[in-house]
């Protein structure tokens, strides 16, 4: 597999080993492989040293961050399948060092965690992440548009260039320890997008994945953004992307077909997006927890004394209601409150008995709006308390600090129910949590009841779903949780049992608290059986195994492709993946097997291959017409056009060119070559089916702005290139449908093509029609066949499978794409230019 390099018109000069190579390629490693880990920030933790404390590096202790999602990933590292692989993290660390520190702490971190720390400076990091990452893309992912002229999420040049430079530090760190030939790359989340498409154009073969553990907002949204179409294309650049929810994936989906006119398909499981030849993964994988990890924190002293102490201030006779959230304008924790406001007004029999307690942690990023946020939270709390509070009850509990694991665990494990009201999230973890600390206190409490009364009902997971009034459900432990859930949060449709409620709705958030503080016990556990049952089977092992295989499998194919570069900055660099057997057509070798033949067969596609698709006029320009008259005039030669066009325009358009052969509609018509009436291959067909097939695409048509029919004598067309991409394309699969069920007993085929719906007799194909001609010239030495589009696959492909076809095949296709043809040429222009270099005298050096 070449890997190369650079901009470059002529890619055989690229193929032939003569071009520029790729700067900096890393050199060859005997290690087995590398997963390697990159993310904005090291999962590592970093404190000030005490006074003689040991272990402390330029007077820093770092430790290990068991919390952090990617810390827990490399546990997927342990499979079997994957043993092989060493994990390496890539990222920042909280606080910048000073620049005498750096290399010490760097050769601590890889030699102790395997972590390469990234160093940016406090100046780049406060543009990259605190202004562009946090105040641009965040709002917008999240669904907010910058209105403000004056406010800071207005886009800023200067910011996006701050990105990429930012970006670019962490690729030069990473390129330190990769090698392409064994190592993964996996990237997180969205301060990285841009890295993807670096690490592309500096090694065409780099193994890369990306994550985005944020939401991704619709199209309407996304194309507000200056630099749409490099995210797009950045995120494009690795062979995976990864999504937490169906929703988030579809949109990104609907961004590609939008802003780059890319389709996708579904192939074994996967969503594939076809991009300049390379198959890119778009995988939905909701992460997971670490359940076990948990449970063991569960069991200690510490957690246990800390839920009996909080629980005795609270009473037994009061339910808590748990929030933890980031202090961020997404979370709607005043949301939160002002429900709770509404459910004590409403339900006054629950003032007394019901506390909400709410944990603020930190904001990650200053701003206004954080700021305006968290003092509307405080006036709520404080009026809710005045009004409805007394001496000994206190209705709202805020608590702003950040909690240790085992405190809030103990938090989790005393909460009745948990309530989560963000607007937007990518996943939000809180109520996976919450369910293992309620199933640790569950088990707690089985264990002690066993150990006083003897053995009692074990835990079965296989009957923790079961329904109704079964012996399992007879069995079910003491075990019960409740979730008050946000729609709009990546979890939501992973907890079939919890009450789902729309956030902005203040009404409907305090009838789902209502709801769940008067859910009877029976389903409380069958709820919490079967939310833990889910949760303990996908885990962050789980979700990290599946995206490692999914990566090696996308990937595994890598040598058997030869990739160019072109271009040179974000908005321009491409990266083009073709077959090692596939390269761009030699007019010289076209020439001379030309020359050399006695008989000739060319089989030329008109649109899109001697005819640009986008000409205002499709009909043949004049250089068109003499050359392929001057190749007709040789008796040697038969040129046909094979074409889904009608007949008349094709007659028309060739009226000048009397020796051209013609297939019309797919070869329904055939003029042989040579001579001047049109014969009727199928002249028996039944056509009747278009009386009933006509109305159906009609009223296609009639509700698909942009889109129109074409009739033909054995065919219909329904075109809907002009069509709003998203709903041609989905009008385009209800057409399709709709006239399979309609003519599943007549002998016709309903077939999707580029931007097209197509219903045509069964054996009405280029394919068919190559079989034909390559049959009646036997004898022919030199066979040519060039086309551009789905259909023309067809013939190439013919010409692999006749027997005893002793000639010269020269099958080509127009464009650098995936193709059953073993050439290319780049547009129609160089087709007729082949074409017309054929008529030189013998001996030429055409070059």
């Amino acid at each position: 597999m070449q890997t190369l390099g650079g901009s470059c018109h002529d890619l055989m000069v690229l193929a032939s080993g003569q071009g520029p190579q790729g700067p900096g390629a890393p050199r060859a490693r005997a290690d087995p492989g590398k997963m390697i880990f990159v993310s904005n920030q090291l999962p590592i933790r970093m404190r000030q040293a005490g006074e003689e404390e040991s272990g402390a590096v330029c007077g820093w202790v770092f430790e290990w961050d068991e919390d952090a999602v990617l810390a827990q990933a490399k546990t997927a590292l342990d499979d079997e399948n994957l043993q092989d692989l060493e994990p390496v993290y890539v990222g920042a660390l909280a606080v910048e060092l000073d620049i005498e520190c750096q290399e010490a702490v760097s050769r601590h971190l890889y030699d102790r965690y395997r972590c390469l720390a990234v160093f940016i400076g406090d100046e780049l990091r406060h543009r990259h992440y605190n202004q562009l990452c946090k105040l641009q893309l965040w709002p917008m992912l999240h669904y907010v548009l910058p209105m403000n002229p004056h406010g800071a999420g207005r886009f800023d040049a200067s910011l996006w260039q701050a990105c990429i430079k930012a970006n670019k530090m962490y690729g030069d760190r990473l390129m330190e320890v990769l090698n392409v030939e064994t190592d993964f790359v996996w990237i997180h989340d969205y301060h990285l997008m841009v890295l993807p498409a670096l690490l592309r154009k500096r090694f065409h073969r780099v193994k890369c994945g990306f994550f985005l553990h944020s939401p991704f907002p619709s199209s309407e949204i996304f194309r507000v953004f200056p630099r749409r179409d490099d995210l797009l294309r950045c995120l494009l650049s690795a062979d995976v992307v990864g999504f937490h929810t169906f929703d988030y994936a579809r949109h990104f989906l609907s961004c590609c077909s939008r802003l780059l006119g890319l389709e996708h398909r579904a192939h074994r499981g996967s969503i594939i997006v076809e991009y300049y030849g390379r198959s890119v993964s778009v995988k939905i994988l909701p992460i997971g927890i670490q359940p076990a990890r948990l449970l063991a924190a569960m069991r200690t002293e510490g957690c246990r004394a800390r839920a009996e102490t909080l629980r005795r201030s609270f009473g037994d006779e009061v339910k808590v209601m748990l929030g933890v959230d980031d202090t961020d304008v997404f979370k709607g924790i005043e949301l939160k409150l002002q429900a709770f406001e509404c459910l004590l007004q409403a339900h006054s029999e629950w003032i007394g008995r019901v506390t909400l307690l709410q944990v603020l942690y930190p904001a990650r990023s200053a701003s206004k709006d954080v700021d305006d946020v968290a003092q509307l939270v405080d006036d709520i709390a404080a009026r809710i308390n005045d009004k409805h509070g007394s001496e000994s009850y206190t209705p709202v509990v805020l608590l702003k600090r950040k909690l240790p694991l085992e405190e809030k665990l103990a938090m989790y494990s005393i909460a009745d129910v948990a309530v989560v009201t963000a607007t937007r999230d990518g996943m939000n973890l809180l109520p996976y949590e919450y369910l293992t600390a309620r199933e640790g206190m569950g088990r707690a409490l089985a264990e002690e009841n066993r150990g006083a009364e003897g053995e009692g009902p074990t835990r079965n997971p296989d009957d923790s779903h079961a329904e109704g009034h079964s012996q399992a459900e007879q069995n079910l432990p003491p075990i019960e949780s409740t979730l008050v859930v946000s729609e709009f949060v990546g979890c939501s449709p992973s907890l079939s049992g919890a009450i789902r409620v729309n956030p902005w709705s203040v009404e409907a958030v305090a009838e789902g608290m209502f709801n769940a503080l008067k859910l009877p016990e029976r389903e409380r556990r069958l709820r919490h059986a079967k939310h833990w049952k889910y949760v303990s089977n996908h885990t962050v092992t789980f979700w990290a195994r599946n995206y490692i295989d999914e990566l090696r499998r996308f990937t595994a194919g890598h040598g058997t492709m030869r990739c160019y570069g072109l271009g040179l900055g974000l908005d321009t660099f491409r990266m083009i993946a073709l077959s090692d057997k596939f390269q761009r057509l030699d007019t010289q070798m076209v020439y001379n097997s030309y020359h050399q033949a006695a008989k000739r067969l060319i089989l030329l596609d008109y649109d899109g291959t001697l005819v640009s698709h986008n000409a205002i006029n499709p009909a043949p320009n004049d250089e068109l017409l003499h050359v392929l008259r001057e190749l007709c005039q040789d008796e040697r030669n038969s040129i046909y056009i094979v074409s889904g066009r009608r007949r008349a325009h094709l007659a028309a358009w060739f009226q000048k060119v009397p020796r051209l052969g013609i297939a019309a509609e797919h070869g329904y018509w055939l003029r042989v070559a040579g001579q001047p009436e049109f014969e009727c291959r199928a002249p028996d067909l039944d056509l009747t089916w278009q009386e009933a097939v006509g109305p159906i695409i009609r009223s296609y048509t009639e509700s698909t702005d942009g889109s129109h029919m074409e009739r033909k004598e054995s065919a219909i067309v329904w075109n809907y290139r002009n069509a709003d991409p998203d709903f041609g394309s989905w009008q385009a699969k209800e057409l399709t449908d709709h006239l399979e069920s309609v003519l599943s007993n007549q002998a016709v085929q309903v077939v999707s093509g580029s931007c097209i719906v197509e219903v045509k007799p069964v054996g009405m194909s280029k394919g068919q029609v190559a079989e034909l001609l390559l049959g009646a010239g036997k004898g022919a030495d030199f066979v040519m066949c060039c086309g551009d589009d789905r259909s023309d696959e067809e013939m190439f492909s013919a010409m692999e499978h006749i027997p005893g076809l002793d000639a010269e095949i020269i099958a080509c296709t127009v464009g650098q794409k995936p193709s059953k043809a073993p050439y290319y040429v780049e547009d129609p222009a160089e087709v007729v230019d082949v074409l017309r270099r054929c008529l030189e005298a013998p001996g030429a050096d055409v070059h």
